[in-house]
Order: structure tokens, then C-alpha cells, then sequence
């Protein structure tokens, strides 16, 4: 269910990808600082998804600079990855207002009736405040690790969108069936049901704006979360996508980001410069904003200020 589009600035925490932080932050570590962020005034929470790295993780080399993010082929195949859904379903226990956004939940790699029981009782458990971003993702070491057809991975994310959706349309004691190629199960009762009618708003992403994205935002999605600069060509083939469907660019979340400035590999950015990107993005219709603490800092003890630097520039714009 999408709700209408807010213009005021929300920010939201980037809370994997931390490591380079001292102490290394473990799983408990990650869910303080979410309170951390909360206390602070930040909105939501990302928290992103690997099940397994093989070895082909860094076939483009690591970033010249760690703090820098991980992307595809740059990442070390030891790199943290905590379970996203129970990172996620204790970060829901210790806050009452963040958003919770599962960023980058390779859906593929699971079966959905299994994702449609685990993200309806954490949207329960979080009243509400939970956001899902499904992607196929780019790793085929993963895939073959876990049985799944590489090669399928949009086919297969298709039909678990339609699922999906029947499982959190279906109502509370109704039945649902799908016959697909992949997926095939008649009348079977899923309960209990998210919190949020219809089940989590969903966001959908990438570094470029290709038919199939296009299609599933413009079907399933309530934002739309752009991995770098976004093109006015980008920007196009999404309105035109969602017009086919009677939808605009006003119906859905424009997710925008910062992103470090490192004059040396083995130093932090400044966060002053990286934070004046924020202005052009709000001027182009970017109202929400993701920021990743390692990349400006690196000690634990350091967390709390950035939090308050980061909301006080972010109030300029209320």
C-alpha cells in the first residue's frame, strides 16, 4: 500500500556496510544504533542482503577506499552480512518510529510463500513501519550455492511479486492460488497479515532504468531508490511506465543519496561538502536520502554526533 508523497526530508541510515567503524560493530551494535538514529530524528533504517559470498565477490577489485560502498564485484567474499530479517526484527522490537527498509532482499533466493509469512508477521511486529526493496541482485556464486537458476532470476522474481500480492490481498481467512512456471500451489490460507493493507510498500532500484524494472515499479512499487546520479532519460521511461498504468511520478518515493568524497584511501570523507549534494537533490524532487556513517567516520564513539550533524542540516529544509 503506498501512501501519498511526502515532500518533507526524510533521512535514512544505511545500518550494514559498517565494518570499517572501531570497534567493529556486531549485531547488537547494529540494532543500538538504530535507536541512536531514532533518538536522533532519522526515519528509517536500510538494511541490505547477502546469504553467501563466493569467490567471484571482488572479480572488479575492492574499492580503492573500504568505506566506499559495496557494489557489485567490489566486495571482499568474507564481508559482513547479518540475517536481514532478524537484524530487522530486532531493530523493530527496540524502535517505535523508524521505517525499516529491507534494501536489496535478493527475493530469488528464497521461496515467497516463506517470504510472504516472515514479511507479514515482522510488518505485524513493527506495526506497520516496514518498507521492501525486492532485487535479483548480480552474484551468481550465490545463486549456484543455493540451487537457484541464475539465469531464471527475473522470471522467478516476477511470479513471487504476483504471490505476494495474493498472499496480502487475499484477506484474513480467504484462500489463494497461483499456477506458474516456477511456483504452482492451490488454495492455501496465509496467516496472520501484515499490518499494512495490502502488505509493506515496496521500492524497487537500480543503477539504470531498464523495461522490466520499469514494469515491476510501475505494477508493485511505492519508490523507486536510484543507484547513483539519475538521468532526466531515467526519470522518462519510469513516467511513461507508470502512465501505462494510470500512476505518475508523484504516486511513488524518490529515493536519492550521498555518497563520500575521499581525497585519500586511508581517510574518512568530510561530511560538509557530502551533505550540500543533498540541496540539488531536493531541488529535482529527491525527498528521501540514504547516508552510510563509514564512509565520514571511523569510530563507534563518533556515531551519536554525526546522527545530530546529519538531522541539523536536514532541518534546514522543514
Amino acid at each position: 500500500m503506498c501512501n501519498s508523497r511526502d515532500m518533507t526530508i526524510k533521512m535514512v541510515l544505511l545500518l550494514t556496510e559498517n565494518e570499517t567503524m572501531r570497534p567493529t560493530p556486531d549485531v547488537r551494535d547494529l540494532v543500538d544504533m538504530a535507536v541512536t538514529a531514532e533518538a536522533a530524528g532519522f526515519d528509517a533504517v536500510m538494511i541490505s542482503e547477502h546469504v553467501v559470498l563466493g569467490p567471484r565477490a571482488n572479480e572488479h577489485g575492492l574499492p580503492e577506499n573500504p568505506r566506499d560502498y559495496a557494489m557489485p564485484g567490489n566486495q571482499d567474499p568474507a564481508t559482513i552480512w547479518p540475517s536481514q530479517l532478524v537484524l530487522a526484527s530486532a531493530v523493530a522490537q527496540a524502535t517505535s518510529t523508524l521505517r525499516i527498509i529491507l534494501g536489496a532482499m535478493i527475493t530469488p533466493l528464497h521461496h515467497p510463500l516463506i517470504i510472504a509469512k516472515d514479511l507479514g508477521t515482522l510488518d505485524r511486529l513493527s506495526g506497520g513501519r516496514l518498507i521492501v526493496q525486492p532485487t535479483v541482485s548480480w552474484h551468481e556464486d550465490e545463486y549456484r550455492a543455493l540451487g537457484v537458476d541464475f539465469s531464471k532470476r527475473g522470471a522467478i522474481l516476477d511470479e513471487q511479486l504476483e504471490i505476494l500480492r495474493r498472499a496480502w490481498t487475499a484477506g484474513s481467512g480467504n484462500p489463494f492460488s497461483f499456477h506458474g512456471e516456477h511456483f504452482d500451489f492451490d488454495d492455501i490460507w496465509m496467516e496472520p497479515q501484515p499490518a499494512t493493507p495490502g502488505g509493506p510498500p515496496m521500492w524497487f532500484g537500480g543503477s539504470h532504468v531498464h523495461g522490466a524494472l520499469a514494469r515491476r515499479l510501475a505494477e508493485f512499487g511505492c519508490g523507486w531508490n536510484h543507484l547513483g546520479a539519475m538521468s532526466d532519460d531515467d526519470l522518462d521511461a519510469l513516467a511513461q511506465s507508470l502512465a501505462k498504468r494510470g500512476r505518475s511520478l508523484d504516486d511513488i518515493e524518490w529515493v536519492g543519496g550521498t555518497r563520500g568524497i575521499f581525497s585519500d584511501a586511508s581517510l574518512p570523507s568530510p561530511l560538509a561538502p557530502v551533505l550540500a549534494t543533498i540541496d540539488p537533490q531536493v531541488e529535482r524532487g529527491f525527498h528521501t536520502i540514504c547516508i552510510k556513517p563509514a564512509q565520514f567516520i571511523d569510530e563507534m564513539e563518533d556515531f551519536p554526533s554525526f546522527c545530530a550533524q546529519v538531522m541539523e542540516y536536514a532541518a534546514k529544509f522543514d
